[in-house]
């Protein structure tokens, strides 16, 4: 009973996102074939969505659970929260998370593009036939990859795989699906954290550092003003000047959005202004350089104890201990970072230009877009799990078949990705600090509106310093 109302709950919460950012165009339609394949798919895709949120929310689940046990272990409204519940819970998520993966989103897809077989009466029933066909076919498809695959790493037992579907290939399978979730999450997540400075930035009023506002709003106001003029000539016949009516048309936008921002930093009081971004600044540094932290921690403990490394546990026996050494403050210290870790990676995921495409825009995103980003975010929140346990976040060995993962036990293989995902993240941190310090110096002493066959670092510091007093005087 409280799995099925967690799951509601979520699934109402995936369903108001996800028609959030559909195409209205697409479910209404004259045509209702295809208005009630769109709402069957969609249907999928929320449940899809709700599953990969239920995965994010398992380790803090548990976290959190084992401390209130801790803190209340006589209490009889706490009855109810036992390792048999979260146990449960684990190995729902992930028996619904390879279902998705496996059977529901690739029908969805296919029953999406179907037409039904030539030949047959059209209908919503000839679009199923021909969807399952496709799936089986895939399915087939991808269990024989997967046959060869076992067959070249483990010669003397691939034949047994064949007549041992349940305990080795789909097992085998799974392993695979994760590691590639888990190298997706390796190579997502660094550049997340570098990013979630920037975007932080966006959504904040940063500081008047060496800025007139007044001044530069007046200059956009007048810039606006004058391409405003200029469009509503262009779009008159007595205008005899051929105009480039798209690129004026971006241009003023991107004005009338500068101007904007600009209109909020001047009636932001002086605590947000003076307050907010840079404490907002110093929250992520710290949350970054804590990860990093645990992580170099995590690599000492795995060159000197064997106990460190990643494994499951059949009974996780709730109340007992605290999972970190800092007790109930170390445990929701966890919490956060598995949460910003997750933030970070969809972050990075979208801001990389191979999965910049798939970025879902309110009201304007087609029902393929929205299978391609459940997908996406389900193989990235179905390994947060062995992630976070594989570079030391947390102490909380996974629990069901998430531990029963093939390269868990390769030393060499969880060494190397400690050691990746710590130098990638400061290597990246490093980087967007430099930068980030290098830019407002630069848009601070107004050296950004220098001409393009200027270098900037030729500016001698004179200039530089004198430009600065000016400004101050």
């Amino acid at each position: 009973m409280i799995c099925v109302l967690l799951f509601t709950c979520l699934y109402m919460v995936s369903y108001l996102i996800l028609t959030h950012f559909k195409k209205t165009a697409e479910f209404v339609t004259d045509d209702i074939e295809d208005a009630t394949v769109n709402k069957i798919a969609l249907w999928l895709c929320t449940f899809t969505l709700s599953v990969a949120v239920c995965a994010v929310l398992l380790l803090p689940i548990s976290i959190l659970s084992n401390e209130v046990l801790l803190t209340f272990p006589q209490s009889y409204y706490m009855q109810w929260l036992n390792g048999s519940l979260i146990h449960g819970l684990w190995n729902l998520v992930f028996l619904f998370s390879n279902l998705s993966l496996v059977f529901l989103m690739p029908f969805a897809y296919f029953f999406t593009e179907s037409e039904g077989f030539a030949g047959s009466r059209k209908g919503v029933m000839a679009r199923v036939y021909e969807a399952v066909v496709l799936l089986l076919l895939l399915a087939l498809l991808v269990l024989g990859i997967v046959w060869v695959a076992s067959a070249l790493l483990h010669d003397n037992i691939a034949r047994k795989s064949l007549y041992d579907l349940w305990e080795y290939y789909l097992p085998y399978l799974y392993s695979g699906i994760s590691l590639f979730g888990v190298l997706l999450l390796l190579l997502c997540t660094p550049f997340g954290l570098s990013r979630m400075f920037s975007v932080t930035g966006s959504l904040l009023v940063k500081p008047r550092l060496l800025e007139d506002v007044e001044d530069i709003l007046s200059c956009t106001t007048f810039e606006e003003d004058s391409l405003s003029r200029k469009l509503n000539c262009g779009s008159t016949a007595s205008c005899w000047v051929k105009l480039n009516m798209e690129g004026m048309k971006k241009e003023y936008q991107t004005v009338l959005s500068k101007r904007i921002a600009l209109e909020m930093r001047r009636k932001a009081s002086p605590w947000q202004r003076n307050l907010g971004y840079p404490l907002a600044m110093l929250v992520l540094l710290a949350l970054t350089v804590m990860c990093v932290l645990m992580v170099c921690f995590n690599v000492l403990e795995l060159l000197l104890d064997e106990t460190a490394m990643p494994r499951g546990m059949e009974d996780p026996h709730l109340g007992m201990a605290s999972f970190s050494m800092f007790g109930s403050l170390g445990a929701a210290v966890q919490v956060v970072l598995i949460l910003y870790l997750m933030v970070s990676s969809v972050v990075g995921f979208y801001s990389s230009p191979l999965f910049t495409g798939l970025l879902p825009r309110a009201q304007d995103t087609n029902l393929t877009q929205i299978i391609a980003n459940c997908v996406s975010l389900l193989i990235l929140s179905s390994a947060l799990p062995v992630f976070s346990r594989t570079i030391g976040i947390t102490r909380f060995d996974l629990l069901g078949d998430f531990g029963r993962y093939n390269w868990l036990g390769n030393f060499y293989i969880v060494f190397l990705y400690n050691m990746l995902f710590a130098g990638l993240t400061s290597a990246s941190l490093i980087k967007t600090v430099t930068w980030a310090v290098q830019r407002e110096l630069i848009r601070a002493f107004g050296l950004h509106r220098l001409p393009l066959t200027v270098s900037r670092s030729t500016v001698p510091f004179r200039l530089l310093l004198a430009s600065g007093l000016s400004k101050i005087q």
